[in-house]
């Protein structure tokens, strides 16, 4: 009981500290902050694979790579509208 107090805790706070940094941001600061949110899915990724590879039990399994799964669309559309607004900042030749 004791460690779910404190990772909810946590939790909680995580999401304090996300919000208020993602409504202090600037506008032209987003796409810089939207690489770095597609490194931390990066870590999801290598998270998720441990997770699948354990075998500890039928669900984990399923649970991990259900999670690469997610977490590889989030890092592919991540870049791919990261791609799509750096092309809006070059000139035309």
């Amino acid at each position: 009981m004791e460690a779910f107090v404190i990772t909810f805790t946590i939790f909680v706070l995580a999401i304090f500290v996300g919000f208020e940094v993602i409504t202090k941001v600037p506008p032209t600061l987003h796409t810089p902050l939207m690489s770095g949110a597609n490194a931390i899915s990066g870590i999801t990724i290598i998270g998720a694979i441990l997770s699948a590879g354990s075998q500890q039990t039928m669900l984990t399994t399923i649970l991990g790579l259900s999670a690469v799964v997610f977490a590889t669309i989030n890092v592919v559309g991540g870049f791919m509208v990261t791609h799509r607004m750096l092309a809006m900042f070059r000139k035309k030749d």
